[in-house]
C-alpha cells in the first residue's frame, strides 16, 4: 500500500483559483451553526510528534505562570480578544466550547472559571451545550477536576496515547501507564461524558500490542475514543530525528484491527479517527466536520466565520497571533488577529470535502449547497469520477465514502483539488 490511510494532508489550493463566472458571489441563505474555541498554549513538556502551537512552562507564580505570563494575565487577554470578535458574531448562539491546546487542564479552577463566567455573559450557549476540556494524565488531581466540573466543564478528553511505558517513554509523554489508568478513574467519577485520545503505528509497535491498548481503554468503557496514527509532522523534534515507524501495511492492519475490535464492542466508528457509544459523538468536532462555524480565541487560534457585511456574504479565515506574548500584546489592544482572509468561492468545494468525506455516513446532500452557497450540480464531475473510482457512493439524499474512499482519503480529496465548475459533466 502506497496510500496514506489517515488524516487528509491534501494542502489547500492558492487563494484566487478561477471557478464561478468573474462577478458572481456568495449567497448563503443563513449563517451555520456556531461552535467556540478557546487555545491555552502551555505544555508541561513539548511531545516530540506535536506540531500544535504549544509552549513549554518554565517557573511558577503566584498567580499560575505560565511562561513569563501570568495565568490571569492570559485570562484577561483571551475575554479581551473575545470582546473584541463580538461584532462578528452579534446574535448567533454557541452550540459547543472546546478547550484545546497545549495543555488546558493546566489552568487553575479559578482561571477556567473565570472563562466560562466571561462566556456566558457574552454570548448566548445553546441548552446544554457540549463544554469540553483536553487533559494530560500528568497534570491531574481530584481537587483540580472537581472544579473543573463545577465552573462548567461536562466533557473531558484525556490525552492517553498508549498504556504501554515503553510507547509512552518514546512518544515523550510526562505520565506513565499507572498515571492514566488513576487519571482515567478520575475523570470517570467526575465526568459522564468523557473521551481517551490513543494513537498506533508507534515506533516498535506490533498489531497485538496495539490491540493491548483498545483492551485496556476498553475496560474503563468510555464513552468516546479517537484513535490516530502517529505521522511524522514538519517542524517537530520527530521530523529533526524520525523514529523507526512501523510499515505502512503493518499500520493499515493496526487501523483494521483496533476498527473490528471496538465495533465489536458497541463504538459507532462515526469518523476516520472517532469512535461513541451512542448518543456520544463529539458535537464540537461534528460541527467541524459539517462544514460549520467556528470563532476561535487564544493565542494561535484559528476561525471560520460565515458573515453578512455590507449586503454581501463571505466565508472568513482568522489565525491570532501565535507566540503567547505577542498574542498577549495584541488581545489588550483589540488587534489578536494576526491573518484573515476571505475564502474564495472556487476554495469552498474542497475545504467542505476534506471535512465532510471524513464522516463515515457521508452527509446530506443539501448540506453542500448551504455550506457553500454552490449547488450540488457544480461538482457534478467530480462527484461521478469519485464514483466510478469506487471511491464514494450516492442517493439523492446523500453521499457516503466507500470503505476504499475512507481507507484513501487523500485518494478521494484529490478529485476535488479540480478546478470548480471548470470540467464538463461527461
Amino acid at each position: 500500500m502506497t496510500d496514506k490511510r489517515s488524516f487528509p494532508i491534501i494542502p489547500i489550493i492558492a487563494h484566487g483559483q478561477p471557478g464561478r463566472k468573474s462577478g458572481e458571489t456568495l449567497d448563503f441563505r443563513a449563517s451555520p451553526p456556531l461552535s467556540l474555541y478557546v487555545h491555552v498554549p502551555w505544555c508541561v513538556r513539548k511531545c516530540p510528534y506535536c506540531d500544535f502551537n504549544s509552549h513549554e512552562v518554565r517557573g511558577q507564580h503566584s498567580d499560575g505562570m505560565r511562561g513569563s505570563i501570568p495565568e490571569a494575565a492570559y485570562v484577561a487577554s483571551v475575554i479581551a480578544d473575545l470582546e473584541s470578535a463580538l461584532p462578528l458574531v452579534w446574535g448567533r448562539r454557541i452550540s459547543s466550547v472546546f478547550f484545546g491546546g497545549g495543555t488546558p487542564s493546566l489552568l487553575s479552577g479559578t482561571a477556567l472559571d473565570a472563562l466560562l463566567n466571561a462566556i456566558r455573559s457574552r454570548l448566548p450557549l445553546a441548552p446544554g451545550a457540549e463544554i469540553s476540556l483536553e487533559a494530560n494524565p500528568g497534570t491531574v488531581d481530584v481537587e483540580k477536576f472537581a472544579a473543573f466540573r463545577e465552573a462548567g466543564i461536562n466533557r473531558l478528553s484525556l490525552g492517553i496515547q498508549s498504556f504501554n511505558p515503553g510507547h509512552l517513554t518514546a512518544l515523550g509523554r510526562i505520565h506513565d501507564d499507572l498515571e492514566a489508568k488513576r487519571a482515567i478513574k478520575i475523570a470517570a467519577a467526575h465526568f459522564p461524558n468523557f473521551n481517551l485520545d490513543l494513537m498506533y503505528g508507534l515506533p516498535g509497535q506490533s498489531v497485538a500490542q496495539a490491540l493491548n491498548d483498545v483492551d485496556t481503554a476498553l475496560s474503563f468503557a468510555p464513552p468516546h475514543l479517537s484513535f490516530y496514527q502517529l505521522t511524522l509532522e514538519p517542524n517537530t523534534a520527530f521530523a529533526v530525528a524520525p523514529p523507526k515507524l512501523p510499515e505502512s501495511d503493518a499500520c493499515a492492519d493496526m487501523q483494521d484491527a483496533i476498527e473490528n475490535r471496538l465495533a465489536s464492542a458497541g463504538y459507532t466508528h462515526y469518523e476516520t479517527s472517532a469512535f461513541a457509544r451512542p448518543g456520544y459523538a463529539c458535537q464540537h468536532n461534528l460541527n467541524y466536520w459539517q462544514f460549520g462555524d467556528y470563532l476561535g480565541v487564544g493565542a494561535g487560534a484559528h476561525s471560520k466565520l460565515t458573515l453578512h457585511e455590507q449586503g454581501q456574504w463571505q466565508v472568513r479565515r482568522q489565525m491570532r497571533w501565535k507566540q503567547p506574548l505577542r498574542y498577549l500584546t495584541q488581545a489588550e489592544s483589540a488587534q489578536a488577529v494576526q491573518e484573515e482572509f476571505s475564502v474564495p468561492l472556487a476554495e469552498l468545494p474542497l475545504e467542505f470535502m476534506m471535512n465532510a468525506l471524513r464522516l463515515n455516513q457521508g452527509f446530506d446532500a443539501k448540506l453542500f449547497e448551504l455550506r457553500t452557497s454552490l449547488p450540488l450540480g457544480a461538482i457534478e464531475h467530480e462527484l461521478r469520477q469519485a464514483e466510478r473510482q469506487g471511491l464514494l457512493t450516492r442517493t439523492a439524499q446523500r453521499i457516503v465514502p466507500t470503505d476504499r474512499g475512507r481507507h484513501f482519503l487523500n485518494r478521494l480529496l484529490e478529485i476535488f483539488l479540480c478546478d470548480t465548475g471548470s470540467n464538463p459533466a461527461p
